[in-house]
């Protein structure tokens, strides 16, 4: 079973997408993040960033031995509401530190608005996604639910370990001057190769 912790945006999208894909899921709501982290063979962070550390470590216990999908941001918003600086330098290295037992794996964070992430050939060009995680049976499994989301496999960059997320998680940086000139249409990153 899948545990999604959080039920915003991020879980409305993955939930009904991983369901048609035939995994089991579970939405922990504010009530029930440590009960779907305890049942969960894999958890997806879907929670705001900011707390995230916080929280999924109050849940050391519940998410040991599990893998952690980590698609979240951890930023401080500008007075525009976009992200002026990262909060962590590295939200997932943050998190496996938290989480010594569980194996954390970034993936999605680069591709906004969430629908897009259980959505990725909606976009005129194939998007990207990066895998980072220091156990490679982890980035595994998260590959296999990416492919069940309609990620290619051409699409998924493995790029090492969990101290490399943030590289990713820095595009964040970016939405702002991207919105500016695009508009605000649905984006992700993606790489020519």
């Amino acid at each position: 079973m899948i545990g999604i912790l959080g039920a915003g945006n991020v879980a409305r999208a993955l939930a009904p997408a991983l369901s048609a894909a035939g995994h089991g899921v579970a939405i922990g709501t504010r009530d029930s993040l440590a009960s779907t982290a305890a049942a969960a063979e894999i958890a997806v962070n879907a929670l705001p960033g900011a707390v995230s550390v916080d929280v999924l470590g109050a849940m050391r216990g519940a998410l040991a031995g599990k893998v952690l999908v980590d698609v979240g941001n951890a930023v401080e918003q500008g007075p525009d509401g976009f992200a002026a600086r990262l909060r962590y330098p590295n939200l997932a290295q943050e998190l496996q530190r938290a989480l010594p037992e569980t194996r954390v794996v970034k993936a999605l964070n680069t591709v906004g608005p969430a629908p897009l992430m259980a959505d990725p050939g909606s976009l005129a060009a194939p998007p990207s996604t990066f895998l980072c995680g220091d156990d490679p049976a982890a980035k595994k499994v998260v590959a296999g639910l990416l492919a069940d989301l309609g990620w290619p496999e051409r699409s998924i960059i493995d790029l090492g370990g969990v101290a490399n997320a943030w590289w990713p998680e820095s595009f964040v940086l970016m939405v702002r001057p991207l919105v500016a000139a695009l508009g605000p249409v649905p984006f992700a990153l993606a790489v020519a190769h």
